[in-house]
């Protein structure tokens, strides 16, 4: 399992700087386009992976891929749970009754700490 996580994330830098250099106005990024990015960043290039994102990645439209994978997220869900507090507070009880105007917090005064942090 450790050699398929340091593979994926290896693919991953190769692949953010395939769509970096397609961002910088390279439409279809060479190897060496890429091997600058990396080298910009004193990040390593593995060959290997950067041969397949070349192969896998090279003439193809990157927005559509990029429309094309969000279409395939959306299909997996994810995230939520945190909105449930409240539509439940309601059911129980009827709504909260109204609160008088906010009072707003005071400033707080600048204290002198014996020194500053700009200068």
């Amino acid at each position: 399992p450790d050699s398929l996580i340091t593979s994926y994330f290896a693919t991953m830098k190769h692949v953010a700087a395939y769509m970096l250099a397609v961002l910088g106005g390279k439409e279809n990024p060479t190897a060496a386009d890429v091997k600058a990015i990396l080298a910009s960043v004193d990040a390593k290039v593995d060959d290997a992976c950067l041969e397949l994102v070349i192969k896998e990645l090279g003439g193809k439209n990157m927005d559509a891929i990029i429309s094309e994978g969000s279409k395939k997220l959306v299909s997996i869900g994810g995230g939520g749970g945190g909105g449930g507090a409240a539509p439940a507070a309601a059911a129980a009880g009827g709504a909260a009754p109204a609160k008088a105007a906010a009072k707003e917090p005071e400033p707080e005064e600048d204290e002198d700490m014996g020194f500053s942090l700009f200068d």
